[in-house]
C-alpha cells in the first residue's frame, strides 16, 4: 500500500455542484403542489434525512413523496427529476486526476442517496476512478456522526494524519479534525488545491 495519505473527498459542492431547485421545479410540474410546497416538503421535513440515513428505501421515499405532493409519474421519472441536478466542478476533477497520477489513493465520503449515486455514476466518468466509497445511506449514519467516520477509517486502513479530507461543511470538517485527520474546509477550488499543495506530499 502506498505510504502517501489517503485523500478523501466529499461529493456535493466539492466535486460536483448541485441545484435542488431544478428537481423541485420539475417535480412540481407533475404534482398538485407549487414549487414552494414541494420545496417545503423535501427540505423542511425529515424525509430526505431519513432517505440519506438509510431509514427509507428508494421505493418508500418515492411513495411518501408521491403521496405528499401528488406526483403523477412513476418511480423512474421521479428519480430522474430528483437526481439530474449535478454539474462537475472542473478544477476539483482536475485535482483528483492529478492526485491519482501521483499515486494517491482517493475515496468518496458523502451524505447521499442511491438515486444520486446512480445518476452520477452514469453521467460522470471521473466518479469511477476512486479506491472506495462511503455513503451515508449504506452506513446508516450521516456526517458528522462518528459511525460514518469510523467506516471511512476501516475502508482506508488509515487514521489520523494519514487521512486528508476535503468537505464544504464546517461541522463535518471539525468532526474529521477531532479524529486527527488533516481536514480542509472546501471554500473554493483554488483554496483547496493550495491547501493540498501546502502538505508537500511529494
Amino acid at each position: 500500500m502506498s505510504q502517501l495519505p489517503a485523500i478523501v473527498f466529499d461529493l456535493g459542492k466539492v466535486l460536483v455542484d448541485f441545484d435542488y431547485s431544478i428537481a423541485v421545479s420539475r417535480i412540481a410540474g407533475r404534482s398538485r403542489l407549487a414549487p414552494s410546497g414541494v420545496e417545503r416538503f423535501f427540505f423542511h421535513s425529515p424525509l430526505l434525512v431519513d432517505y440519506e440515513s438509510g431509514r427509507l428505501t428508494r421505493q418508500e421515499f418515492f411513495e411518501q413523496a408521491r403521496q405528499a405532493t401528488g406526483f403523477c409519474g412513476g418511480l423512474e421519472e421521479f428519480g430522474e427529476f430528483f437526481a439530474d441536478i449535478f454539474t462537475e466542478i472542473a478544477p476539483m476533477i482536475g485535482l483528483h486526476a492529478t492526485l491519482r497520477r501521483r499515486g494517491c489513493q482517493t475515496f468518496i465520503f458523502s451524505n447521499t442517496n442511491d438515486l444520486a449515486v446512480e445518476h452520477i455514476d452514469r453521467n460522470f466518468p471521473f466518479f469511477r476512478n476512486f479506491d472506495g466509497y462511503i455513503y451515508s445511506y449504506k452506513v446508516g449514519a450521516m456526517k458528522p456522526e462518528a459511525k460514518i467516520y469510523e467506516s471511512l477509517e476501516t475502508l482506508t486502513g488509515r487514521q489520523g494524519p494519514q487521512i486528508i479530507y476535503l468537505d464544504d461543511r464546517p461541522e463535518n470538517v471539525a468532526a474529521g479534525a477531532e479524529r486527527g485527520w488533516r481536514a480542509i474546509l472546501h471554500e473554493t477550488p483554488e483554496k483547496s488545491i493550495a491547501a493540498i499543495e501546502n502538505f508537500k506530499l511529494w
